[in-house]
């Protein structure tokens, strides 16, 4: 069985799209699990069917702790099935759930699965990550296009976007780290599992669209707040100080440079470094 886990923010028309992107039961068995985020977002309701399991946040979680309630709900349910999580604003493209069965088939070493990742435009918007520890950098690069032949590439880590886990290959359920609201939540669940043994890879076999920041574009400081608290608790977790120290001085530099021309950006990313330093 496969199950879709998705968490919801206000974007249930987005959800609407994706579902519509999925083809009929008689094809392939699979199960949507949205977490809700929103609760004031009563239209998500009119989704409910046999096929759908809401999920009531009760608030808003951020996505790891979203995905925690998701993925916890799904383990008690069937620990030995394929878990896909893919945000709102995707939508697969055809032909694509029914290759994933015969792939986990093929392939029963990958813990952790990426897709590509298409804009609208059908650009490649992601393509594998990889991670410098003594530079700090953290970044996407295209790890398939030199290699069409092969089925899988392994890499650092893989996009929350669009990520598949294979459950059977786990001895209890993966779980993200709770300290990480929103924006390299991703990063840290890949290395962490990675660091026990478990295989990461991107594939082109599986493709999703997505729509970039459909959704956090929506408020551009909050965007900036999240991201810049999680970058530097990432770096802080894999990198050493040296490196810490350096990335943090340049962040703080650039930050105060933007306040003139772009405040907005500049107050989401100081913001961000005030809550770093503050945390408990």
């Amino acid at each position: 069985m496969i199950y879709f886990l998705t968490v919801n923010y206000y974007s249930t028309s987005l959800i609407a799209r994706l579902i519509q992107s999925l083809p009929s039961q008689d094809r392939i068995s699979y199960q949507i699990v949205i977490v809700n985020n929103s609760p004031e977002d009563h239209d998500l309701k009119q989704l409910n069917n046999d096929n759908i399991q809401i999920l009531e946040a009760k608030t808003n979680l951020g996505f790891g702790k979203a995905c925690n309630l998701g993925l916890n709900w799904i383990h008690q349910k069937d620990s030995q099935g394929i878990v896909w999580i893919i945000n709102p604003d995707t939508y697969l493209l055809s032909n694509t759930l029914e290759k994933v069965p015969e792939f986990f088939t093929a392939h029963p070493e990958i813990s952790l699965l990426g897709t590509l990742i298409y804009t609208p435009d059908h650009d490649i918007w992601f393509a594998g990550g990889r991670f410098i520890p003594h530079l700090g950098a953290i970044f996407a690069t295209d790890l398939l296009s030199a290699h069409p032949e092969r089925e899988y590439i392994p890499c650092d880590w893989i996009s929350g976007c669009s990520l598949l886990i294979k459950l059977c290959n786990f001895s209890s359920c993966p779980q993200f780290a709770p300290e990480y609201f929103l924006y390299y939540e991703d990063f840290d669940f890949c290395r962490r599992y990675a660091s026990q043994g478990h295989q990461i890879a991107i594939t082109n076999y599986l493709a999703v669209v997505h729509q970039p920041s459909a959704i956090t574009n929506r408020n551009v400081a909050a965007k900036l707040k999240h991201s810049t608290y999680s970058y530097l608790l990432t770096l802080e977790k894999y990198t050493n100080p040296i490196t810490f120290f350096l990335r943090f001085g340049r962040l703080i530099v650039h930050s105060f440079f933007l306040l003139a021309i772009k405040p907005q950006i500049a107050l989401g990313k100081l913001t961000g470094v005030s809550n770093y330093l503050q945390r408990e």
